[in-house]
């Protein structure tokens, strides 16, 4: 009798779990629907549980100039998310016998000229090495018209006497160099190069078969490659609607036309592809299911603490879960992010890609949120750049309007102290992005720190800015005021003590 009614919660469970499918299917699509509402997103995004695709709709364009359409079928440079391509590829070299996690770099690459770092380091970005714009310096100033491959890699660090930034598992700093030397590994103990060992030991097997290496890594795609490509487009200034091209600004173009490395970043993918991925690594076809376990444990840097991201090997690990085991790797170019996040204990995948923003990974975990069924604050328009961009259009008037309107209308406006501050250091303009010459609307940038100290009068942040624009304006006295009203706020406000000593003694 017991058994039966053991049996009978059980299936119990089960139904009540599948009938809230619709309901969070109900509310992912309230979600993102107001998020590309509010012009936060566009792009794509996949939700499953065991395999099983919970939610799954495509937003907006993938090109804004041809206004061609994103669709699942749509193919997206995954950056960095190809990182755990290169860690799979080494896991299975490991579970051959071909190498150890703990192997010195040096036993398969002899004239790698940092003996001490392991292939455990470059997995985990605690090896210490330079990036590869320090080490190939003096390479691109002899030869700027070359384009760097991984073949050139290894002549071109071969005994350098270039230091590495700290010892070997001291540190922790996320750099792709890493990647491209685990790149080399793969390629020195298969005999392949990294492209080809990814179609035939990791796409083949995962039937991954809308994804695909390009001819160079970012932004030189070529009209074949693009026909069906997720195009990256950068925001430069959040109070426009401007898009440019990323492959059109200069600085991008030429800088990836220098480096060609693979191993790190050069990936194309669609979600529905990162799905099979995703659903490979669960059934240990590719990877012993011990060798991920290891992967999914935040490395212990040298003094035994973990490392500041709680970075794995090849994974991102969550520390805050409250799901279980979650982990995720996030993939970024300019214009363009993605995210792949996998809860192990529930076998839940999330993948998002969006065009035109870096919040892919917001994006997801609050996907991951309402899949489990916890509240989740809907997104809202942003007023401050709402109201910069009628302030710079239409003047104050209008521009007070908009901000009356969305007082009132508090559950589809967010009325937010950090994002005026942003965009009026947007206004003020900055260091250059890109080495994209930014605009300076400094009589309206001020106008809007003012506004922030009404709208928030008890901040000593929002007086510190103003103070800080106010300066760089030349407005000193009205600065010094600003400042002492923040430092009333906030005695330890230190920074702004010692601005305030200088501003005193001119």
């Amino acid at each position: 009798m017991k058994k039966i009614k053991i049996i009978g919660s059980i299936l119990f469970l089960l139904i009540a779990h599948q009938a809230a499918f619709p309901q969070q299917k109900v509310n992912l699509g309230k979600y993102f629907s107001a998020l590309h509402k509010n012009q936060h997103f566009n792009g794509n995004v996949l939700v499953a549980e065991n395999g099983k695709v919970i939610f799954k709709r495509s937003y907006g364009y993938a090109d804004f100039d041809t206004k061609r359409l994103n669709t699942f079928a749509t193919q997206v440079p995954i950056a960095s998310i190809t990182k755990t391509l290169t860690a799979t590829a080494i896991f299975q070299l490991k579970d051959k016998g071909s190498l150890k996690l703990t192997d010195p770099v040096i036993k398969f690459l002899p004239d790698f000229p940092y003996p001490e770092i392991t292939i455990k380091n470059l997995l985990s970005h605690t090896s210490g090495m330079p990036s590869f714009d320090v080490l190939m310096d003096s390479l691109i100033k002899a030869h700027p018209d070359t384009v760097l491959t991984n073949k050139d890699f290894l002549t071109a660090i071969k005994g350098t006497k270039i230091p590495l930034n700290h010892k070997p598992g001291e540190k922790w700093n996320y750099d792709n160099t890493n990647f491209v030397v685990l790149a080399l590994i793969v390629e020195k103990l298969s005999g392949l190069a990294i492209d080809e060992y990814f179609r035939s030991q990791i796409l083949k097997p995962a039937c991954m078969t809308h994804t695909f290496f390009p001819a160079f890594t970012f932004y030189h795609y070529t009209n074949r490659e693009k026909q069906n490509l997720a195009i990256p487009y950068f925001t430069p200034y959040s109070y426009s609607g401007q898009r440019i091209r990323s492959d059109s600004i200069p600085f991008l173009a030429d800088y990836w036309h220098k480096y060609n490395f693979r191993g790190f970043g050069e990936t194309i993918s669609t979600v529905e592809d990162l799905l099979k991925y995703d659903q490979v690594l669960y059934n240990g076809k590719l990877v012993n299911a011990a060798t991920l376990k290891e992967a999914f444990i935040p490395y212990r840097l040298n003094s035994g603490a973990y490392n500041i991201a709680w970075y794995g090997l090849g994974w991102q690990v969550d520390r805050d879960s409250t799901f279980g085991k979650v982990v995720n790797h996030t993939g970024g170019v300019a214009g363009l992010s993605s995210v792949l996040v996998r809860n192990i204990t529930k076998h839940q995948t999330i993948i998002v890609y969006t065009v035109g923003s870096d919040n892919a990974h917001i994006y997801a975990i609050d996907a991951m949120n309402i899949l489990n069924g916890r509240n989740t604050a809907y997104p809202k328009i942003n007023t401050a750049n709402l109201y910069a961009a009628t302030l710079l259009k239409s003047g104050t008037k209008i521009a007070a309007k908009v901000l009356r309107l969305a007082k009132r209308d508090t559950s589809n406006y967010a009325i937010n102290e950090d994002d005026f501050n942003a965009v009026g250091y947007d206004l003020l303009g900055g260091e250059p992005v890109y080495r994209l010459k930014p605009p300076h609307h400094y009589q309206q940038a001020l106008e809007i720190f003012k506004l922030n100290t009404s709208l928030f009068p008890s901040s000593w942040n929002v007086y510190d800015s103003y103070g800080d624009a106010l300066r760089q304006t030349g407005h000193f006295a009205e600065a010094i005021k600003m400042y002492r009203k923040s430092i009333e706020l906030n005695p330890k406000n230190d920074d702004g003590k010692e601005i305030l000593k200088k501003l005193l003694k001119n």
